[in-house]
């Protein structure tokens, strides 16, 4: 089991940190401010640090922070922190600009992604994207009655992605692997379609599932 550094402290990136320790993962988790996180880390036992420590000390990290500041925080985690481990990119390339008729606003063209940029960027780490089109209240073990939604990913690294299906399926989710790093222009709008809801009819609590 690969010990987690998260990068993030808002509630994605806690609830994701309590999710894998939930799971019997080790796990730290990163700010900018890490004092901030002290009444986070006293009720859950969760250490926190900077970016860089996190990063240093994981073997594998989440990357959970608002699509606009991917970049700064990775460049906080160094880039000898990220060589060779899985990075899971929760990420969204929402923009600064609010939704139209309930529709997000992203930063990226139509035939590219956030992830991409980032895999290019720092080519040494394996990025898998994940958990990006679903609220931070069901992204672990979600009850929908019996039902298993789905968790579309994807990434270029085989064993990379094989971690974060065991992850998924441990948190109660149907994984469906979408290929390389380019899934990621699919699975990136996913995040727009999941919060029209939200948006129009203060509806929060769903998610998507894959009928065959």
């Amino acid at each position: 089991m690969p010990t987690f550094g998260v990068l993030g402290s808002g509630e994605v990136g806690q609830t994701l940190a309590q999710g894998l320790k939930k799971h019997g993962y080790e796990v730290r988790i990163g700010s900018r401010s890490p004092a901030k996180l002290a009444d986070f880390s006293k009720q859950t036992g969760i250490p926190a640090g900077t970016f860089a420590d996190v990063a240093r000390w994981g073997e594998a990290v989440v990357l959970a922070v608002a699509g606009t500041g991917a970049e700064r925080a990775l460049a906080e985690a160094g880039r000898d922190a990220l060589r060779g481990k899985l990075v899971i990119d929760v990420t969204n390339p929402i923009g600064d600009d609010p939704p139209e008729g309930g529709v997000l606003k992203y930063f990226t063209a139509a035939n590219t992604s956030l992830m991409e940029l980032l895999q290019r960027t720092y080519p040494e780490a394996k990025f898998v994207k994940a958990f990006n089109s679903v609220g931070s209240a069901r992204m672990v073990n979600p009850d929908f009655q019996g039902t298993r939604p789905t968790m579309f990913y994807c990434g270029d690294d085989a064993a990379a992605k094989a971690t974060v299906a065991r992850i998924l399926d441990q948190f109660g989710w149907d994984s469906e692997d979408m290929g390389g790093a380019v899934g990621a222009r699919a699975i990136e709008p996913l995040a727009v379609l999941w919060c029209i809801p939200g948006f129009l009819r203060d509806s929060w609590t769903h998610a998507f599932r894959l009928l065959r």
